[in-house]
C-alpha cells in the first residue's frame, strides 16, 4: 500500500469531528509503524532480550 493511500485509509477511519490533533497523533503512529517495518526488513532489530537490557540499563542510569 502507497503512503498516500495509507493516509487515505487513516482518514476514512477517524471521526468526523476529529481535531488536528487527532490527525497528527495517528500520522505519527502510522509513520512510527512504517519505520519500524523498514528497519525489521534492513536487519535492524534487537531481540527481545537486548531491549529488556538496554532498559533496565537507562533505569539504572537514570535512578543514580
Amino acid at each position: 500500500m502507497s503512503t498516500k493511500q495509507a493516509v487515505l485509509d487513516l482518514l476514512e477511519k477517524l471521526p468526523e469531528d476529529c481535531t488536528i490533533d487527532d490527525i497528527q497523533y495517528h500520522l505519527y503512529v502510522l509513520q512510527t509503524i512504517e519505520r519500524g517495518r523498514r528497519e525489521i526488513a534492513q536487519g535492524k532489530k534487537l531481540s527481545h532480550e537486548d531491549v529488556k537490557r538496554e532498559l533496565r540499563a537507562k533505569w539504572h542510569s537514570s535512578a543514580k
